[in-house]
């Protein structure tokens, strides 16, 4: 079962920095709520990870003429590092010209504790919300990428607290499932260990705690993504008109996987558009 976290206010916030317009707000400045979490990076981790990665913070970047709409964005990276850029920080000026308020999320890696990227996750949006007024924020959507996409789909089924709902979900190219049959098992592996438990997977896999509390979902991805089966995608958004949740799902007959918003990828304007126009309508 998931460790539930009950998030409160914490004391003190460590002072917010700043550096070309970007907020940086570390998430626990009193420590960690998981005390036995110890990270034990691998090789490639500690290449791929910056320096401070034991140090997960919310990344603000402020809309100049905020329209209301937040989105806390979680990139990929398998649960094994952080595809932050074209998955993450590039996509800020994009959004901003939109009035979107845009943050991304420099979550945790499990480290054998499947629980950590979503407390992480939690706490992201609970200090969102506690700046909203300040920030021009009415509603705050989470957004991800690959594996990102399961943790903002975690956190869109499995929040634990009205202050740590989103309001909608964007999941490009998304895992959902931790079954073998169609999972990214790099990811599974990563998050849950080995050999985990059936419970355990259950708990992760999100289309099975999709309810009518879930938040409206959008989909993007690709038919021929030979990573992440586009299954993931599909289950869900059954799963989402099952519970009569408002869903989409776009499709793109190519494309591959971990695009984000690079230039290069044929459908940008086309993904970017949809998105655009599913907003106006929230």
């Amino acid at each position: 079962m998931i460790l539930v976290l009950a998030l409160g206010v914490s004391g003190a916030v460590a002072q917010p920095q700043w550096g070309r317009g970007v907020k940086k707000i570390m998430l626990w400045p009193d420590g960690f709520p998981e005390k036995e979490y110890v990270a034990k990076p691998s090789e490639f981790q500690k290449r791929m990870l910056p320096k401070d990665y034991m140090e997960p913070k919310l990344e603000v970047y402020k809309a100049s003429k905020p329209n209301g709409l937040c989105i806390l964005e979680c990139p990929g990276g398998g649960y094994t590092m952080l595809s932050d850029t074209h998955e993450g920080r590039q996509m800020a000026d994009w959004f901003n010209s939109l009035g979107i308020t845009y943050c991304v999320l420099e979550y945790r890696m499990p480290f054998g504790f499947s629980q950590v990227p979503l407390h992480d996750a939690e706490r992201a949006m609970q200090l969102i919300r506690e700046n909203a007024d300040e920030w021009g924020v009415k509603k705050i959507g989470v957004m991800g990428c690959s594996a990102g996409g399961h943790l903002a789909s975690t956190l869109a089924t499995h929040y634990s607290s009205e202050a740590t709902r989103p309001d909608f979900q964007i999941l490009m190219y998304p895992v959902i499932t931790m079954e073998k049959d169609f999972t990214h098992m790099g990811s599974r592996e990563n998050l849950l260990g080995s050999n985990p438990s059936q419970a355990l997977v259950d708990e992760y896999c999100n289309d099975k705690h999709v309810n009518a509390s879930t938040p409206p979902a959008l989909m993007i991805l690709s038919a021929d993504d030979n990573v992440v089966d586009p299954k993931n995608s599909i289950e869900y958004y059954y799963a989402l008109r099952k519970a009569g949740v408002s869903a989409s799902i776009h499709i793109y007959p190519v494309g591959g996987h971990g695009y984000g918003i690079i230039d290069s990828f044929l459908y940008k304007r086309e993904w970017t558009a949809v998105v655009e126009k599913w907003l106006r309508q929230l």
